[in-house]
């Protein structure tokens, strides 16, 4: 095949490339260059991110018994657990091209089966699971000469949330920030920085581990909205409204202590590559 099809589609302008592989014969393993090539925005397609949509017992990344598992890449080629912006992007292509009527859709990852549920506004909302605070204590992130304590959040990825008095206190985030313990991430880590506008309302700016700076964090906000309900000592369960730079969405941390994240996503262009350009 000289040519292979890409979509591509946004969750509050968190964006990435889709490339359908049903039986995930047409990609093999996907070449981490190749997703950094499909990634860049001046020589590929531009995203932050791949998903590369396979029916879920044709993959064998993992054995979870989803209908379609979300094979997740990021810009730099690795691959990564989950995508809270992703799989509402994903399930957004499975139902347009009519390729699931399930409700909810159950959907496989590296974090595990994750169901996913397509309203009549719209907006898709999807269960990702319970948190995790794994630790340890006193952890501290620094960028821009500035130092902040922060928060272990496992979304099934890890996430250190740390609370700031202004969003632009962190800089423009080209490099990611650090932390210390260093051993605290060592396969590294999603780092939001987070200011309160109301009890049940925060704003957020991320460093995503392979990606940089995006506009938004689907996991993120969950990670967020657990950290701050935690500082205000709020019973479950809550719903809190967390703006990003692409916009807002909503994530309800249930009683049963699993997260809800809802918002909108769309698929918004498709076309063909050839794969004379990809790098050998």
């Amino acid at each position: 095949m000289s040519t292979f099809p890409w979509l591509k589609g946004h969750g509050t302008e968190n964006d990435f490339v889709l490339l359908p592989d049903p039986d995930g014969s047409i990609h093999g393993d996907l070449d981490p260059a190749v997703v950094r090539f499909l990634c860049d925005r001046h020589a590929g397609i531009g995203a932050d991110g791949v998903l590369r949509v396979i029916e879920g017992p044709k993959q064998s990344y993992v054995d979870d018994g989803g209908e379609w598992f979300m094979d997740y890449r990021n810009a730099d080629g690795s691959t990564a657990e989950m995508c809270g912006n992703g799989i509402r992007v994903f399930v957004r292509y499975l139902v347009d091209e009519g390729l699931t009527a399930a409700k909810p859709v159950r959907i496989g990852t590296r974090a595990g089966v994750k169901e996913v549920v397509l309203h009549d506004d719209g907006t898709i909302t999807a269960d990702l699971g319970e948190p995790k605070l794994p630790g340890p204590a006193g952890i501290v992130v620094e960028a821009n000469g500035h130092q902040w304590p922060a928060t272990h959040v496992d979304m099934g990825n890890p996430h250190a949330v740390a609370f700031v008095d202004d969003l632009r206190e962190p800089g423009h985030l080209v490099d990611p920030p650090v932390w210390s313990p260093e051993d605290a991430f060592p396969s590294g880590a999603n780092v939001e920085f987070v200011v309160r506008n109301g009890p049940y309302d925060v704003q957020m700016r991320v460093h995503e581990r392979g990606a940089g700076e995006t506009r938004s964090c689907g996991t993120g906000t969950c990670a967020v909205t657990v950290a701050s309900a935690l500082a205000a000592r709020q019973e479950r369960p809550v719903t809190y409204r967390v703006g990003v730079p692409g916009g807002e969405v909503s994530v309800t941390w249930r009683a049963d202590n699993h997260l809800e994240l809802r918002g909108p996503a769309v698929v918004h262009a498709r076309g063909e590559f050839d794969r004379g350009w990809l790098p050998a």
